[in-house]
């Protein structure tokens, strides 16, 4: 059995990953879904200088300290932005990299370079939607039980995540065990993207008929390939 760290992505928590877990935890993995730094129902600690490159760094310390090896990682959205820093400065801890509908950006790529936001909310510390632009776009596709749970749990961004250009001044040097999931029906980040990462990573590709949100409405597909490439 594998050991798997599942990243999440923005205004999100590790409670997305919940049924994806579930999957996976069942065929008898070790599964760990911890909530990033400001998020999630971390999001009370919420202060300046919260980016990727210190959520990953804190994941990085959570390897080392359960001294875990051979992880297959797997992030999605913005959590693909932590999980190639991760990679750069832990990948000796990793075995296979899942970039779930998620943004791999180069060295100096900040989020807004690759994707659209119409309703950006700003606050000095936070980013994200508007709450109706979360409802009617961004979970559109969810069943109605779905949404409203998935509503219920959503907080705004640390805003350096967000906003600030990425630090990976090595990842595009090495070469990884990388798989790329596109999801058919999401719009970002969009799939010329995702088609830039494969063509860069090499790794196989997948394709899931569902939105940018697939550990919700495609969980047991989602966890086949993370678990079984």
């Amino acid at each position: 059995m594998s050991t798997i760290l599942l990243i999440h992505g923005a205004y999100q928590g590790g409670w997305i990953w919940t049924r994806v877990a579930s999957v996976l935890r069942a065929h008898g993995h070790l599964v760990l879904a911890p909530s990033l730094d400001g998020c999630g129902e971390r999001a009370h600690a919420l202060r300046p200088g919260i980016t990727t490159e210190t959520h990953a760094a804190e994941l990085a310390d959570l390897l080392f300290r359960e001294d875990l090896r051979d992880v297959i990682a797997c992030g999605t959205s913005t959590g693909g932005m932590v999980l190639a820093r991760l990679a750069e400065i832990a990948g000796d801890r990793l075995t296979r990299l899942v970039f779930a509908d998620a943004l791999v950006l180069r060295d100096g790529e900040a989020v807004d370079d690759i994707v659209t936001r119409p309703t950006k909310v700003n606050t000095a510390l936070t980013t994200g939607p508007s709450r109706e632009d979360a409802k009617t776009r961004l979970f559109a596709e969810m069943d109605a039980a779905t949404r409203e749970w998935t509503l219920a749990r959503i907080t705004q961004q640390p805003i350096g995540t967000m906003e600030a250009p990425v630090v990976l001044p090595h990842f595009w040097d090495a070469r990884w065990n990388a798989d790329v999931v596109w999801c058919r029906r999401s719009t970002n980040p969009p799939v010329a993207h995702l088609k830039r990462s494969h063509a860069a990573l090499g790794g196989a590709w997948h394709e899931l008929d569902t939105g940018h949100y697939p550990m919700l409405t495609a969980a047991p597909e989602l966890a086949a390939i993370i678990a079984g490439g």
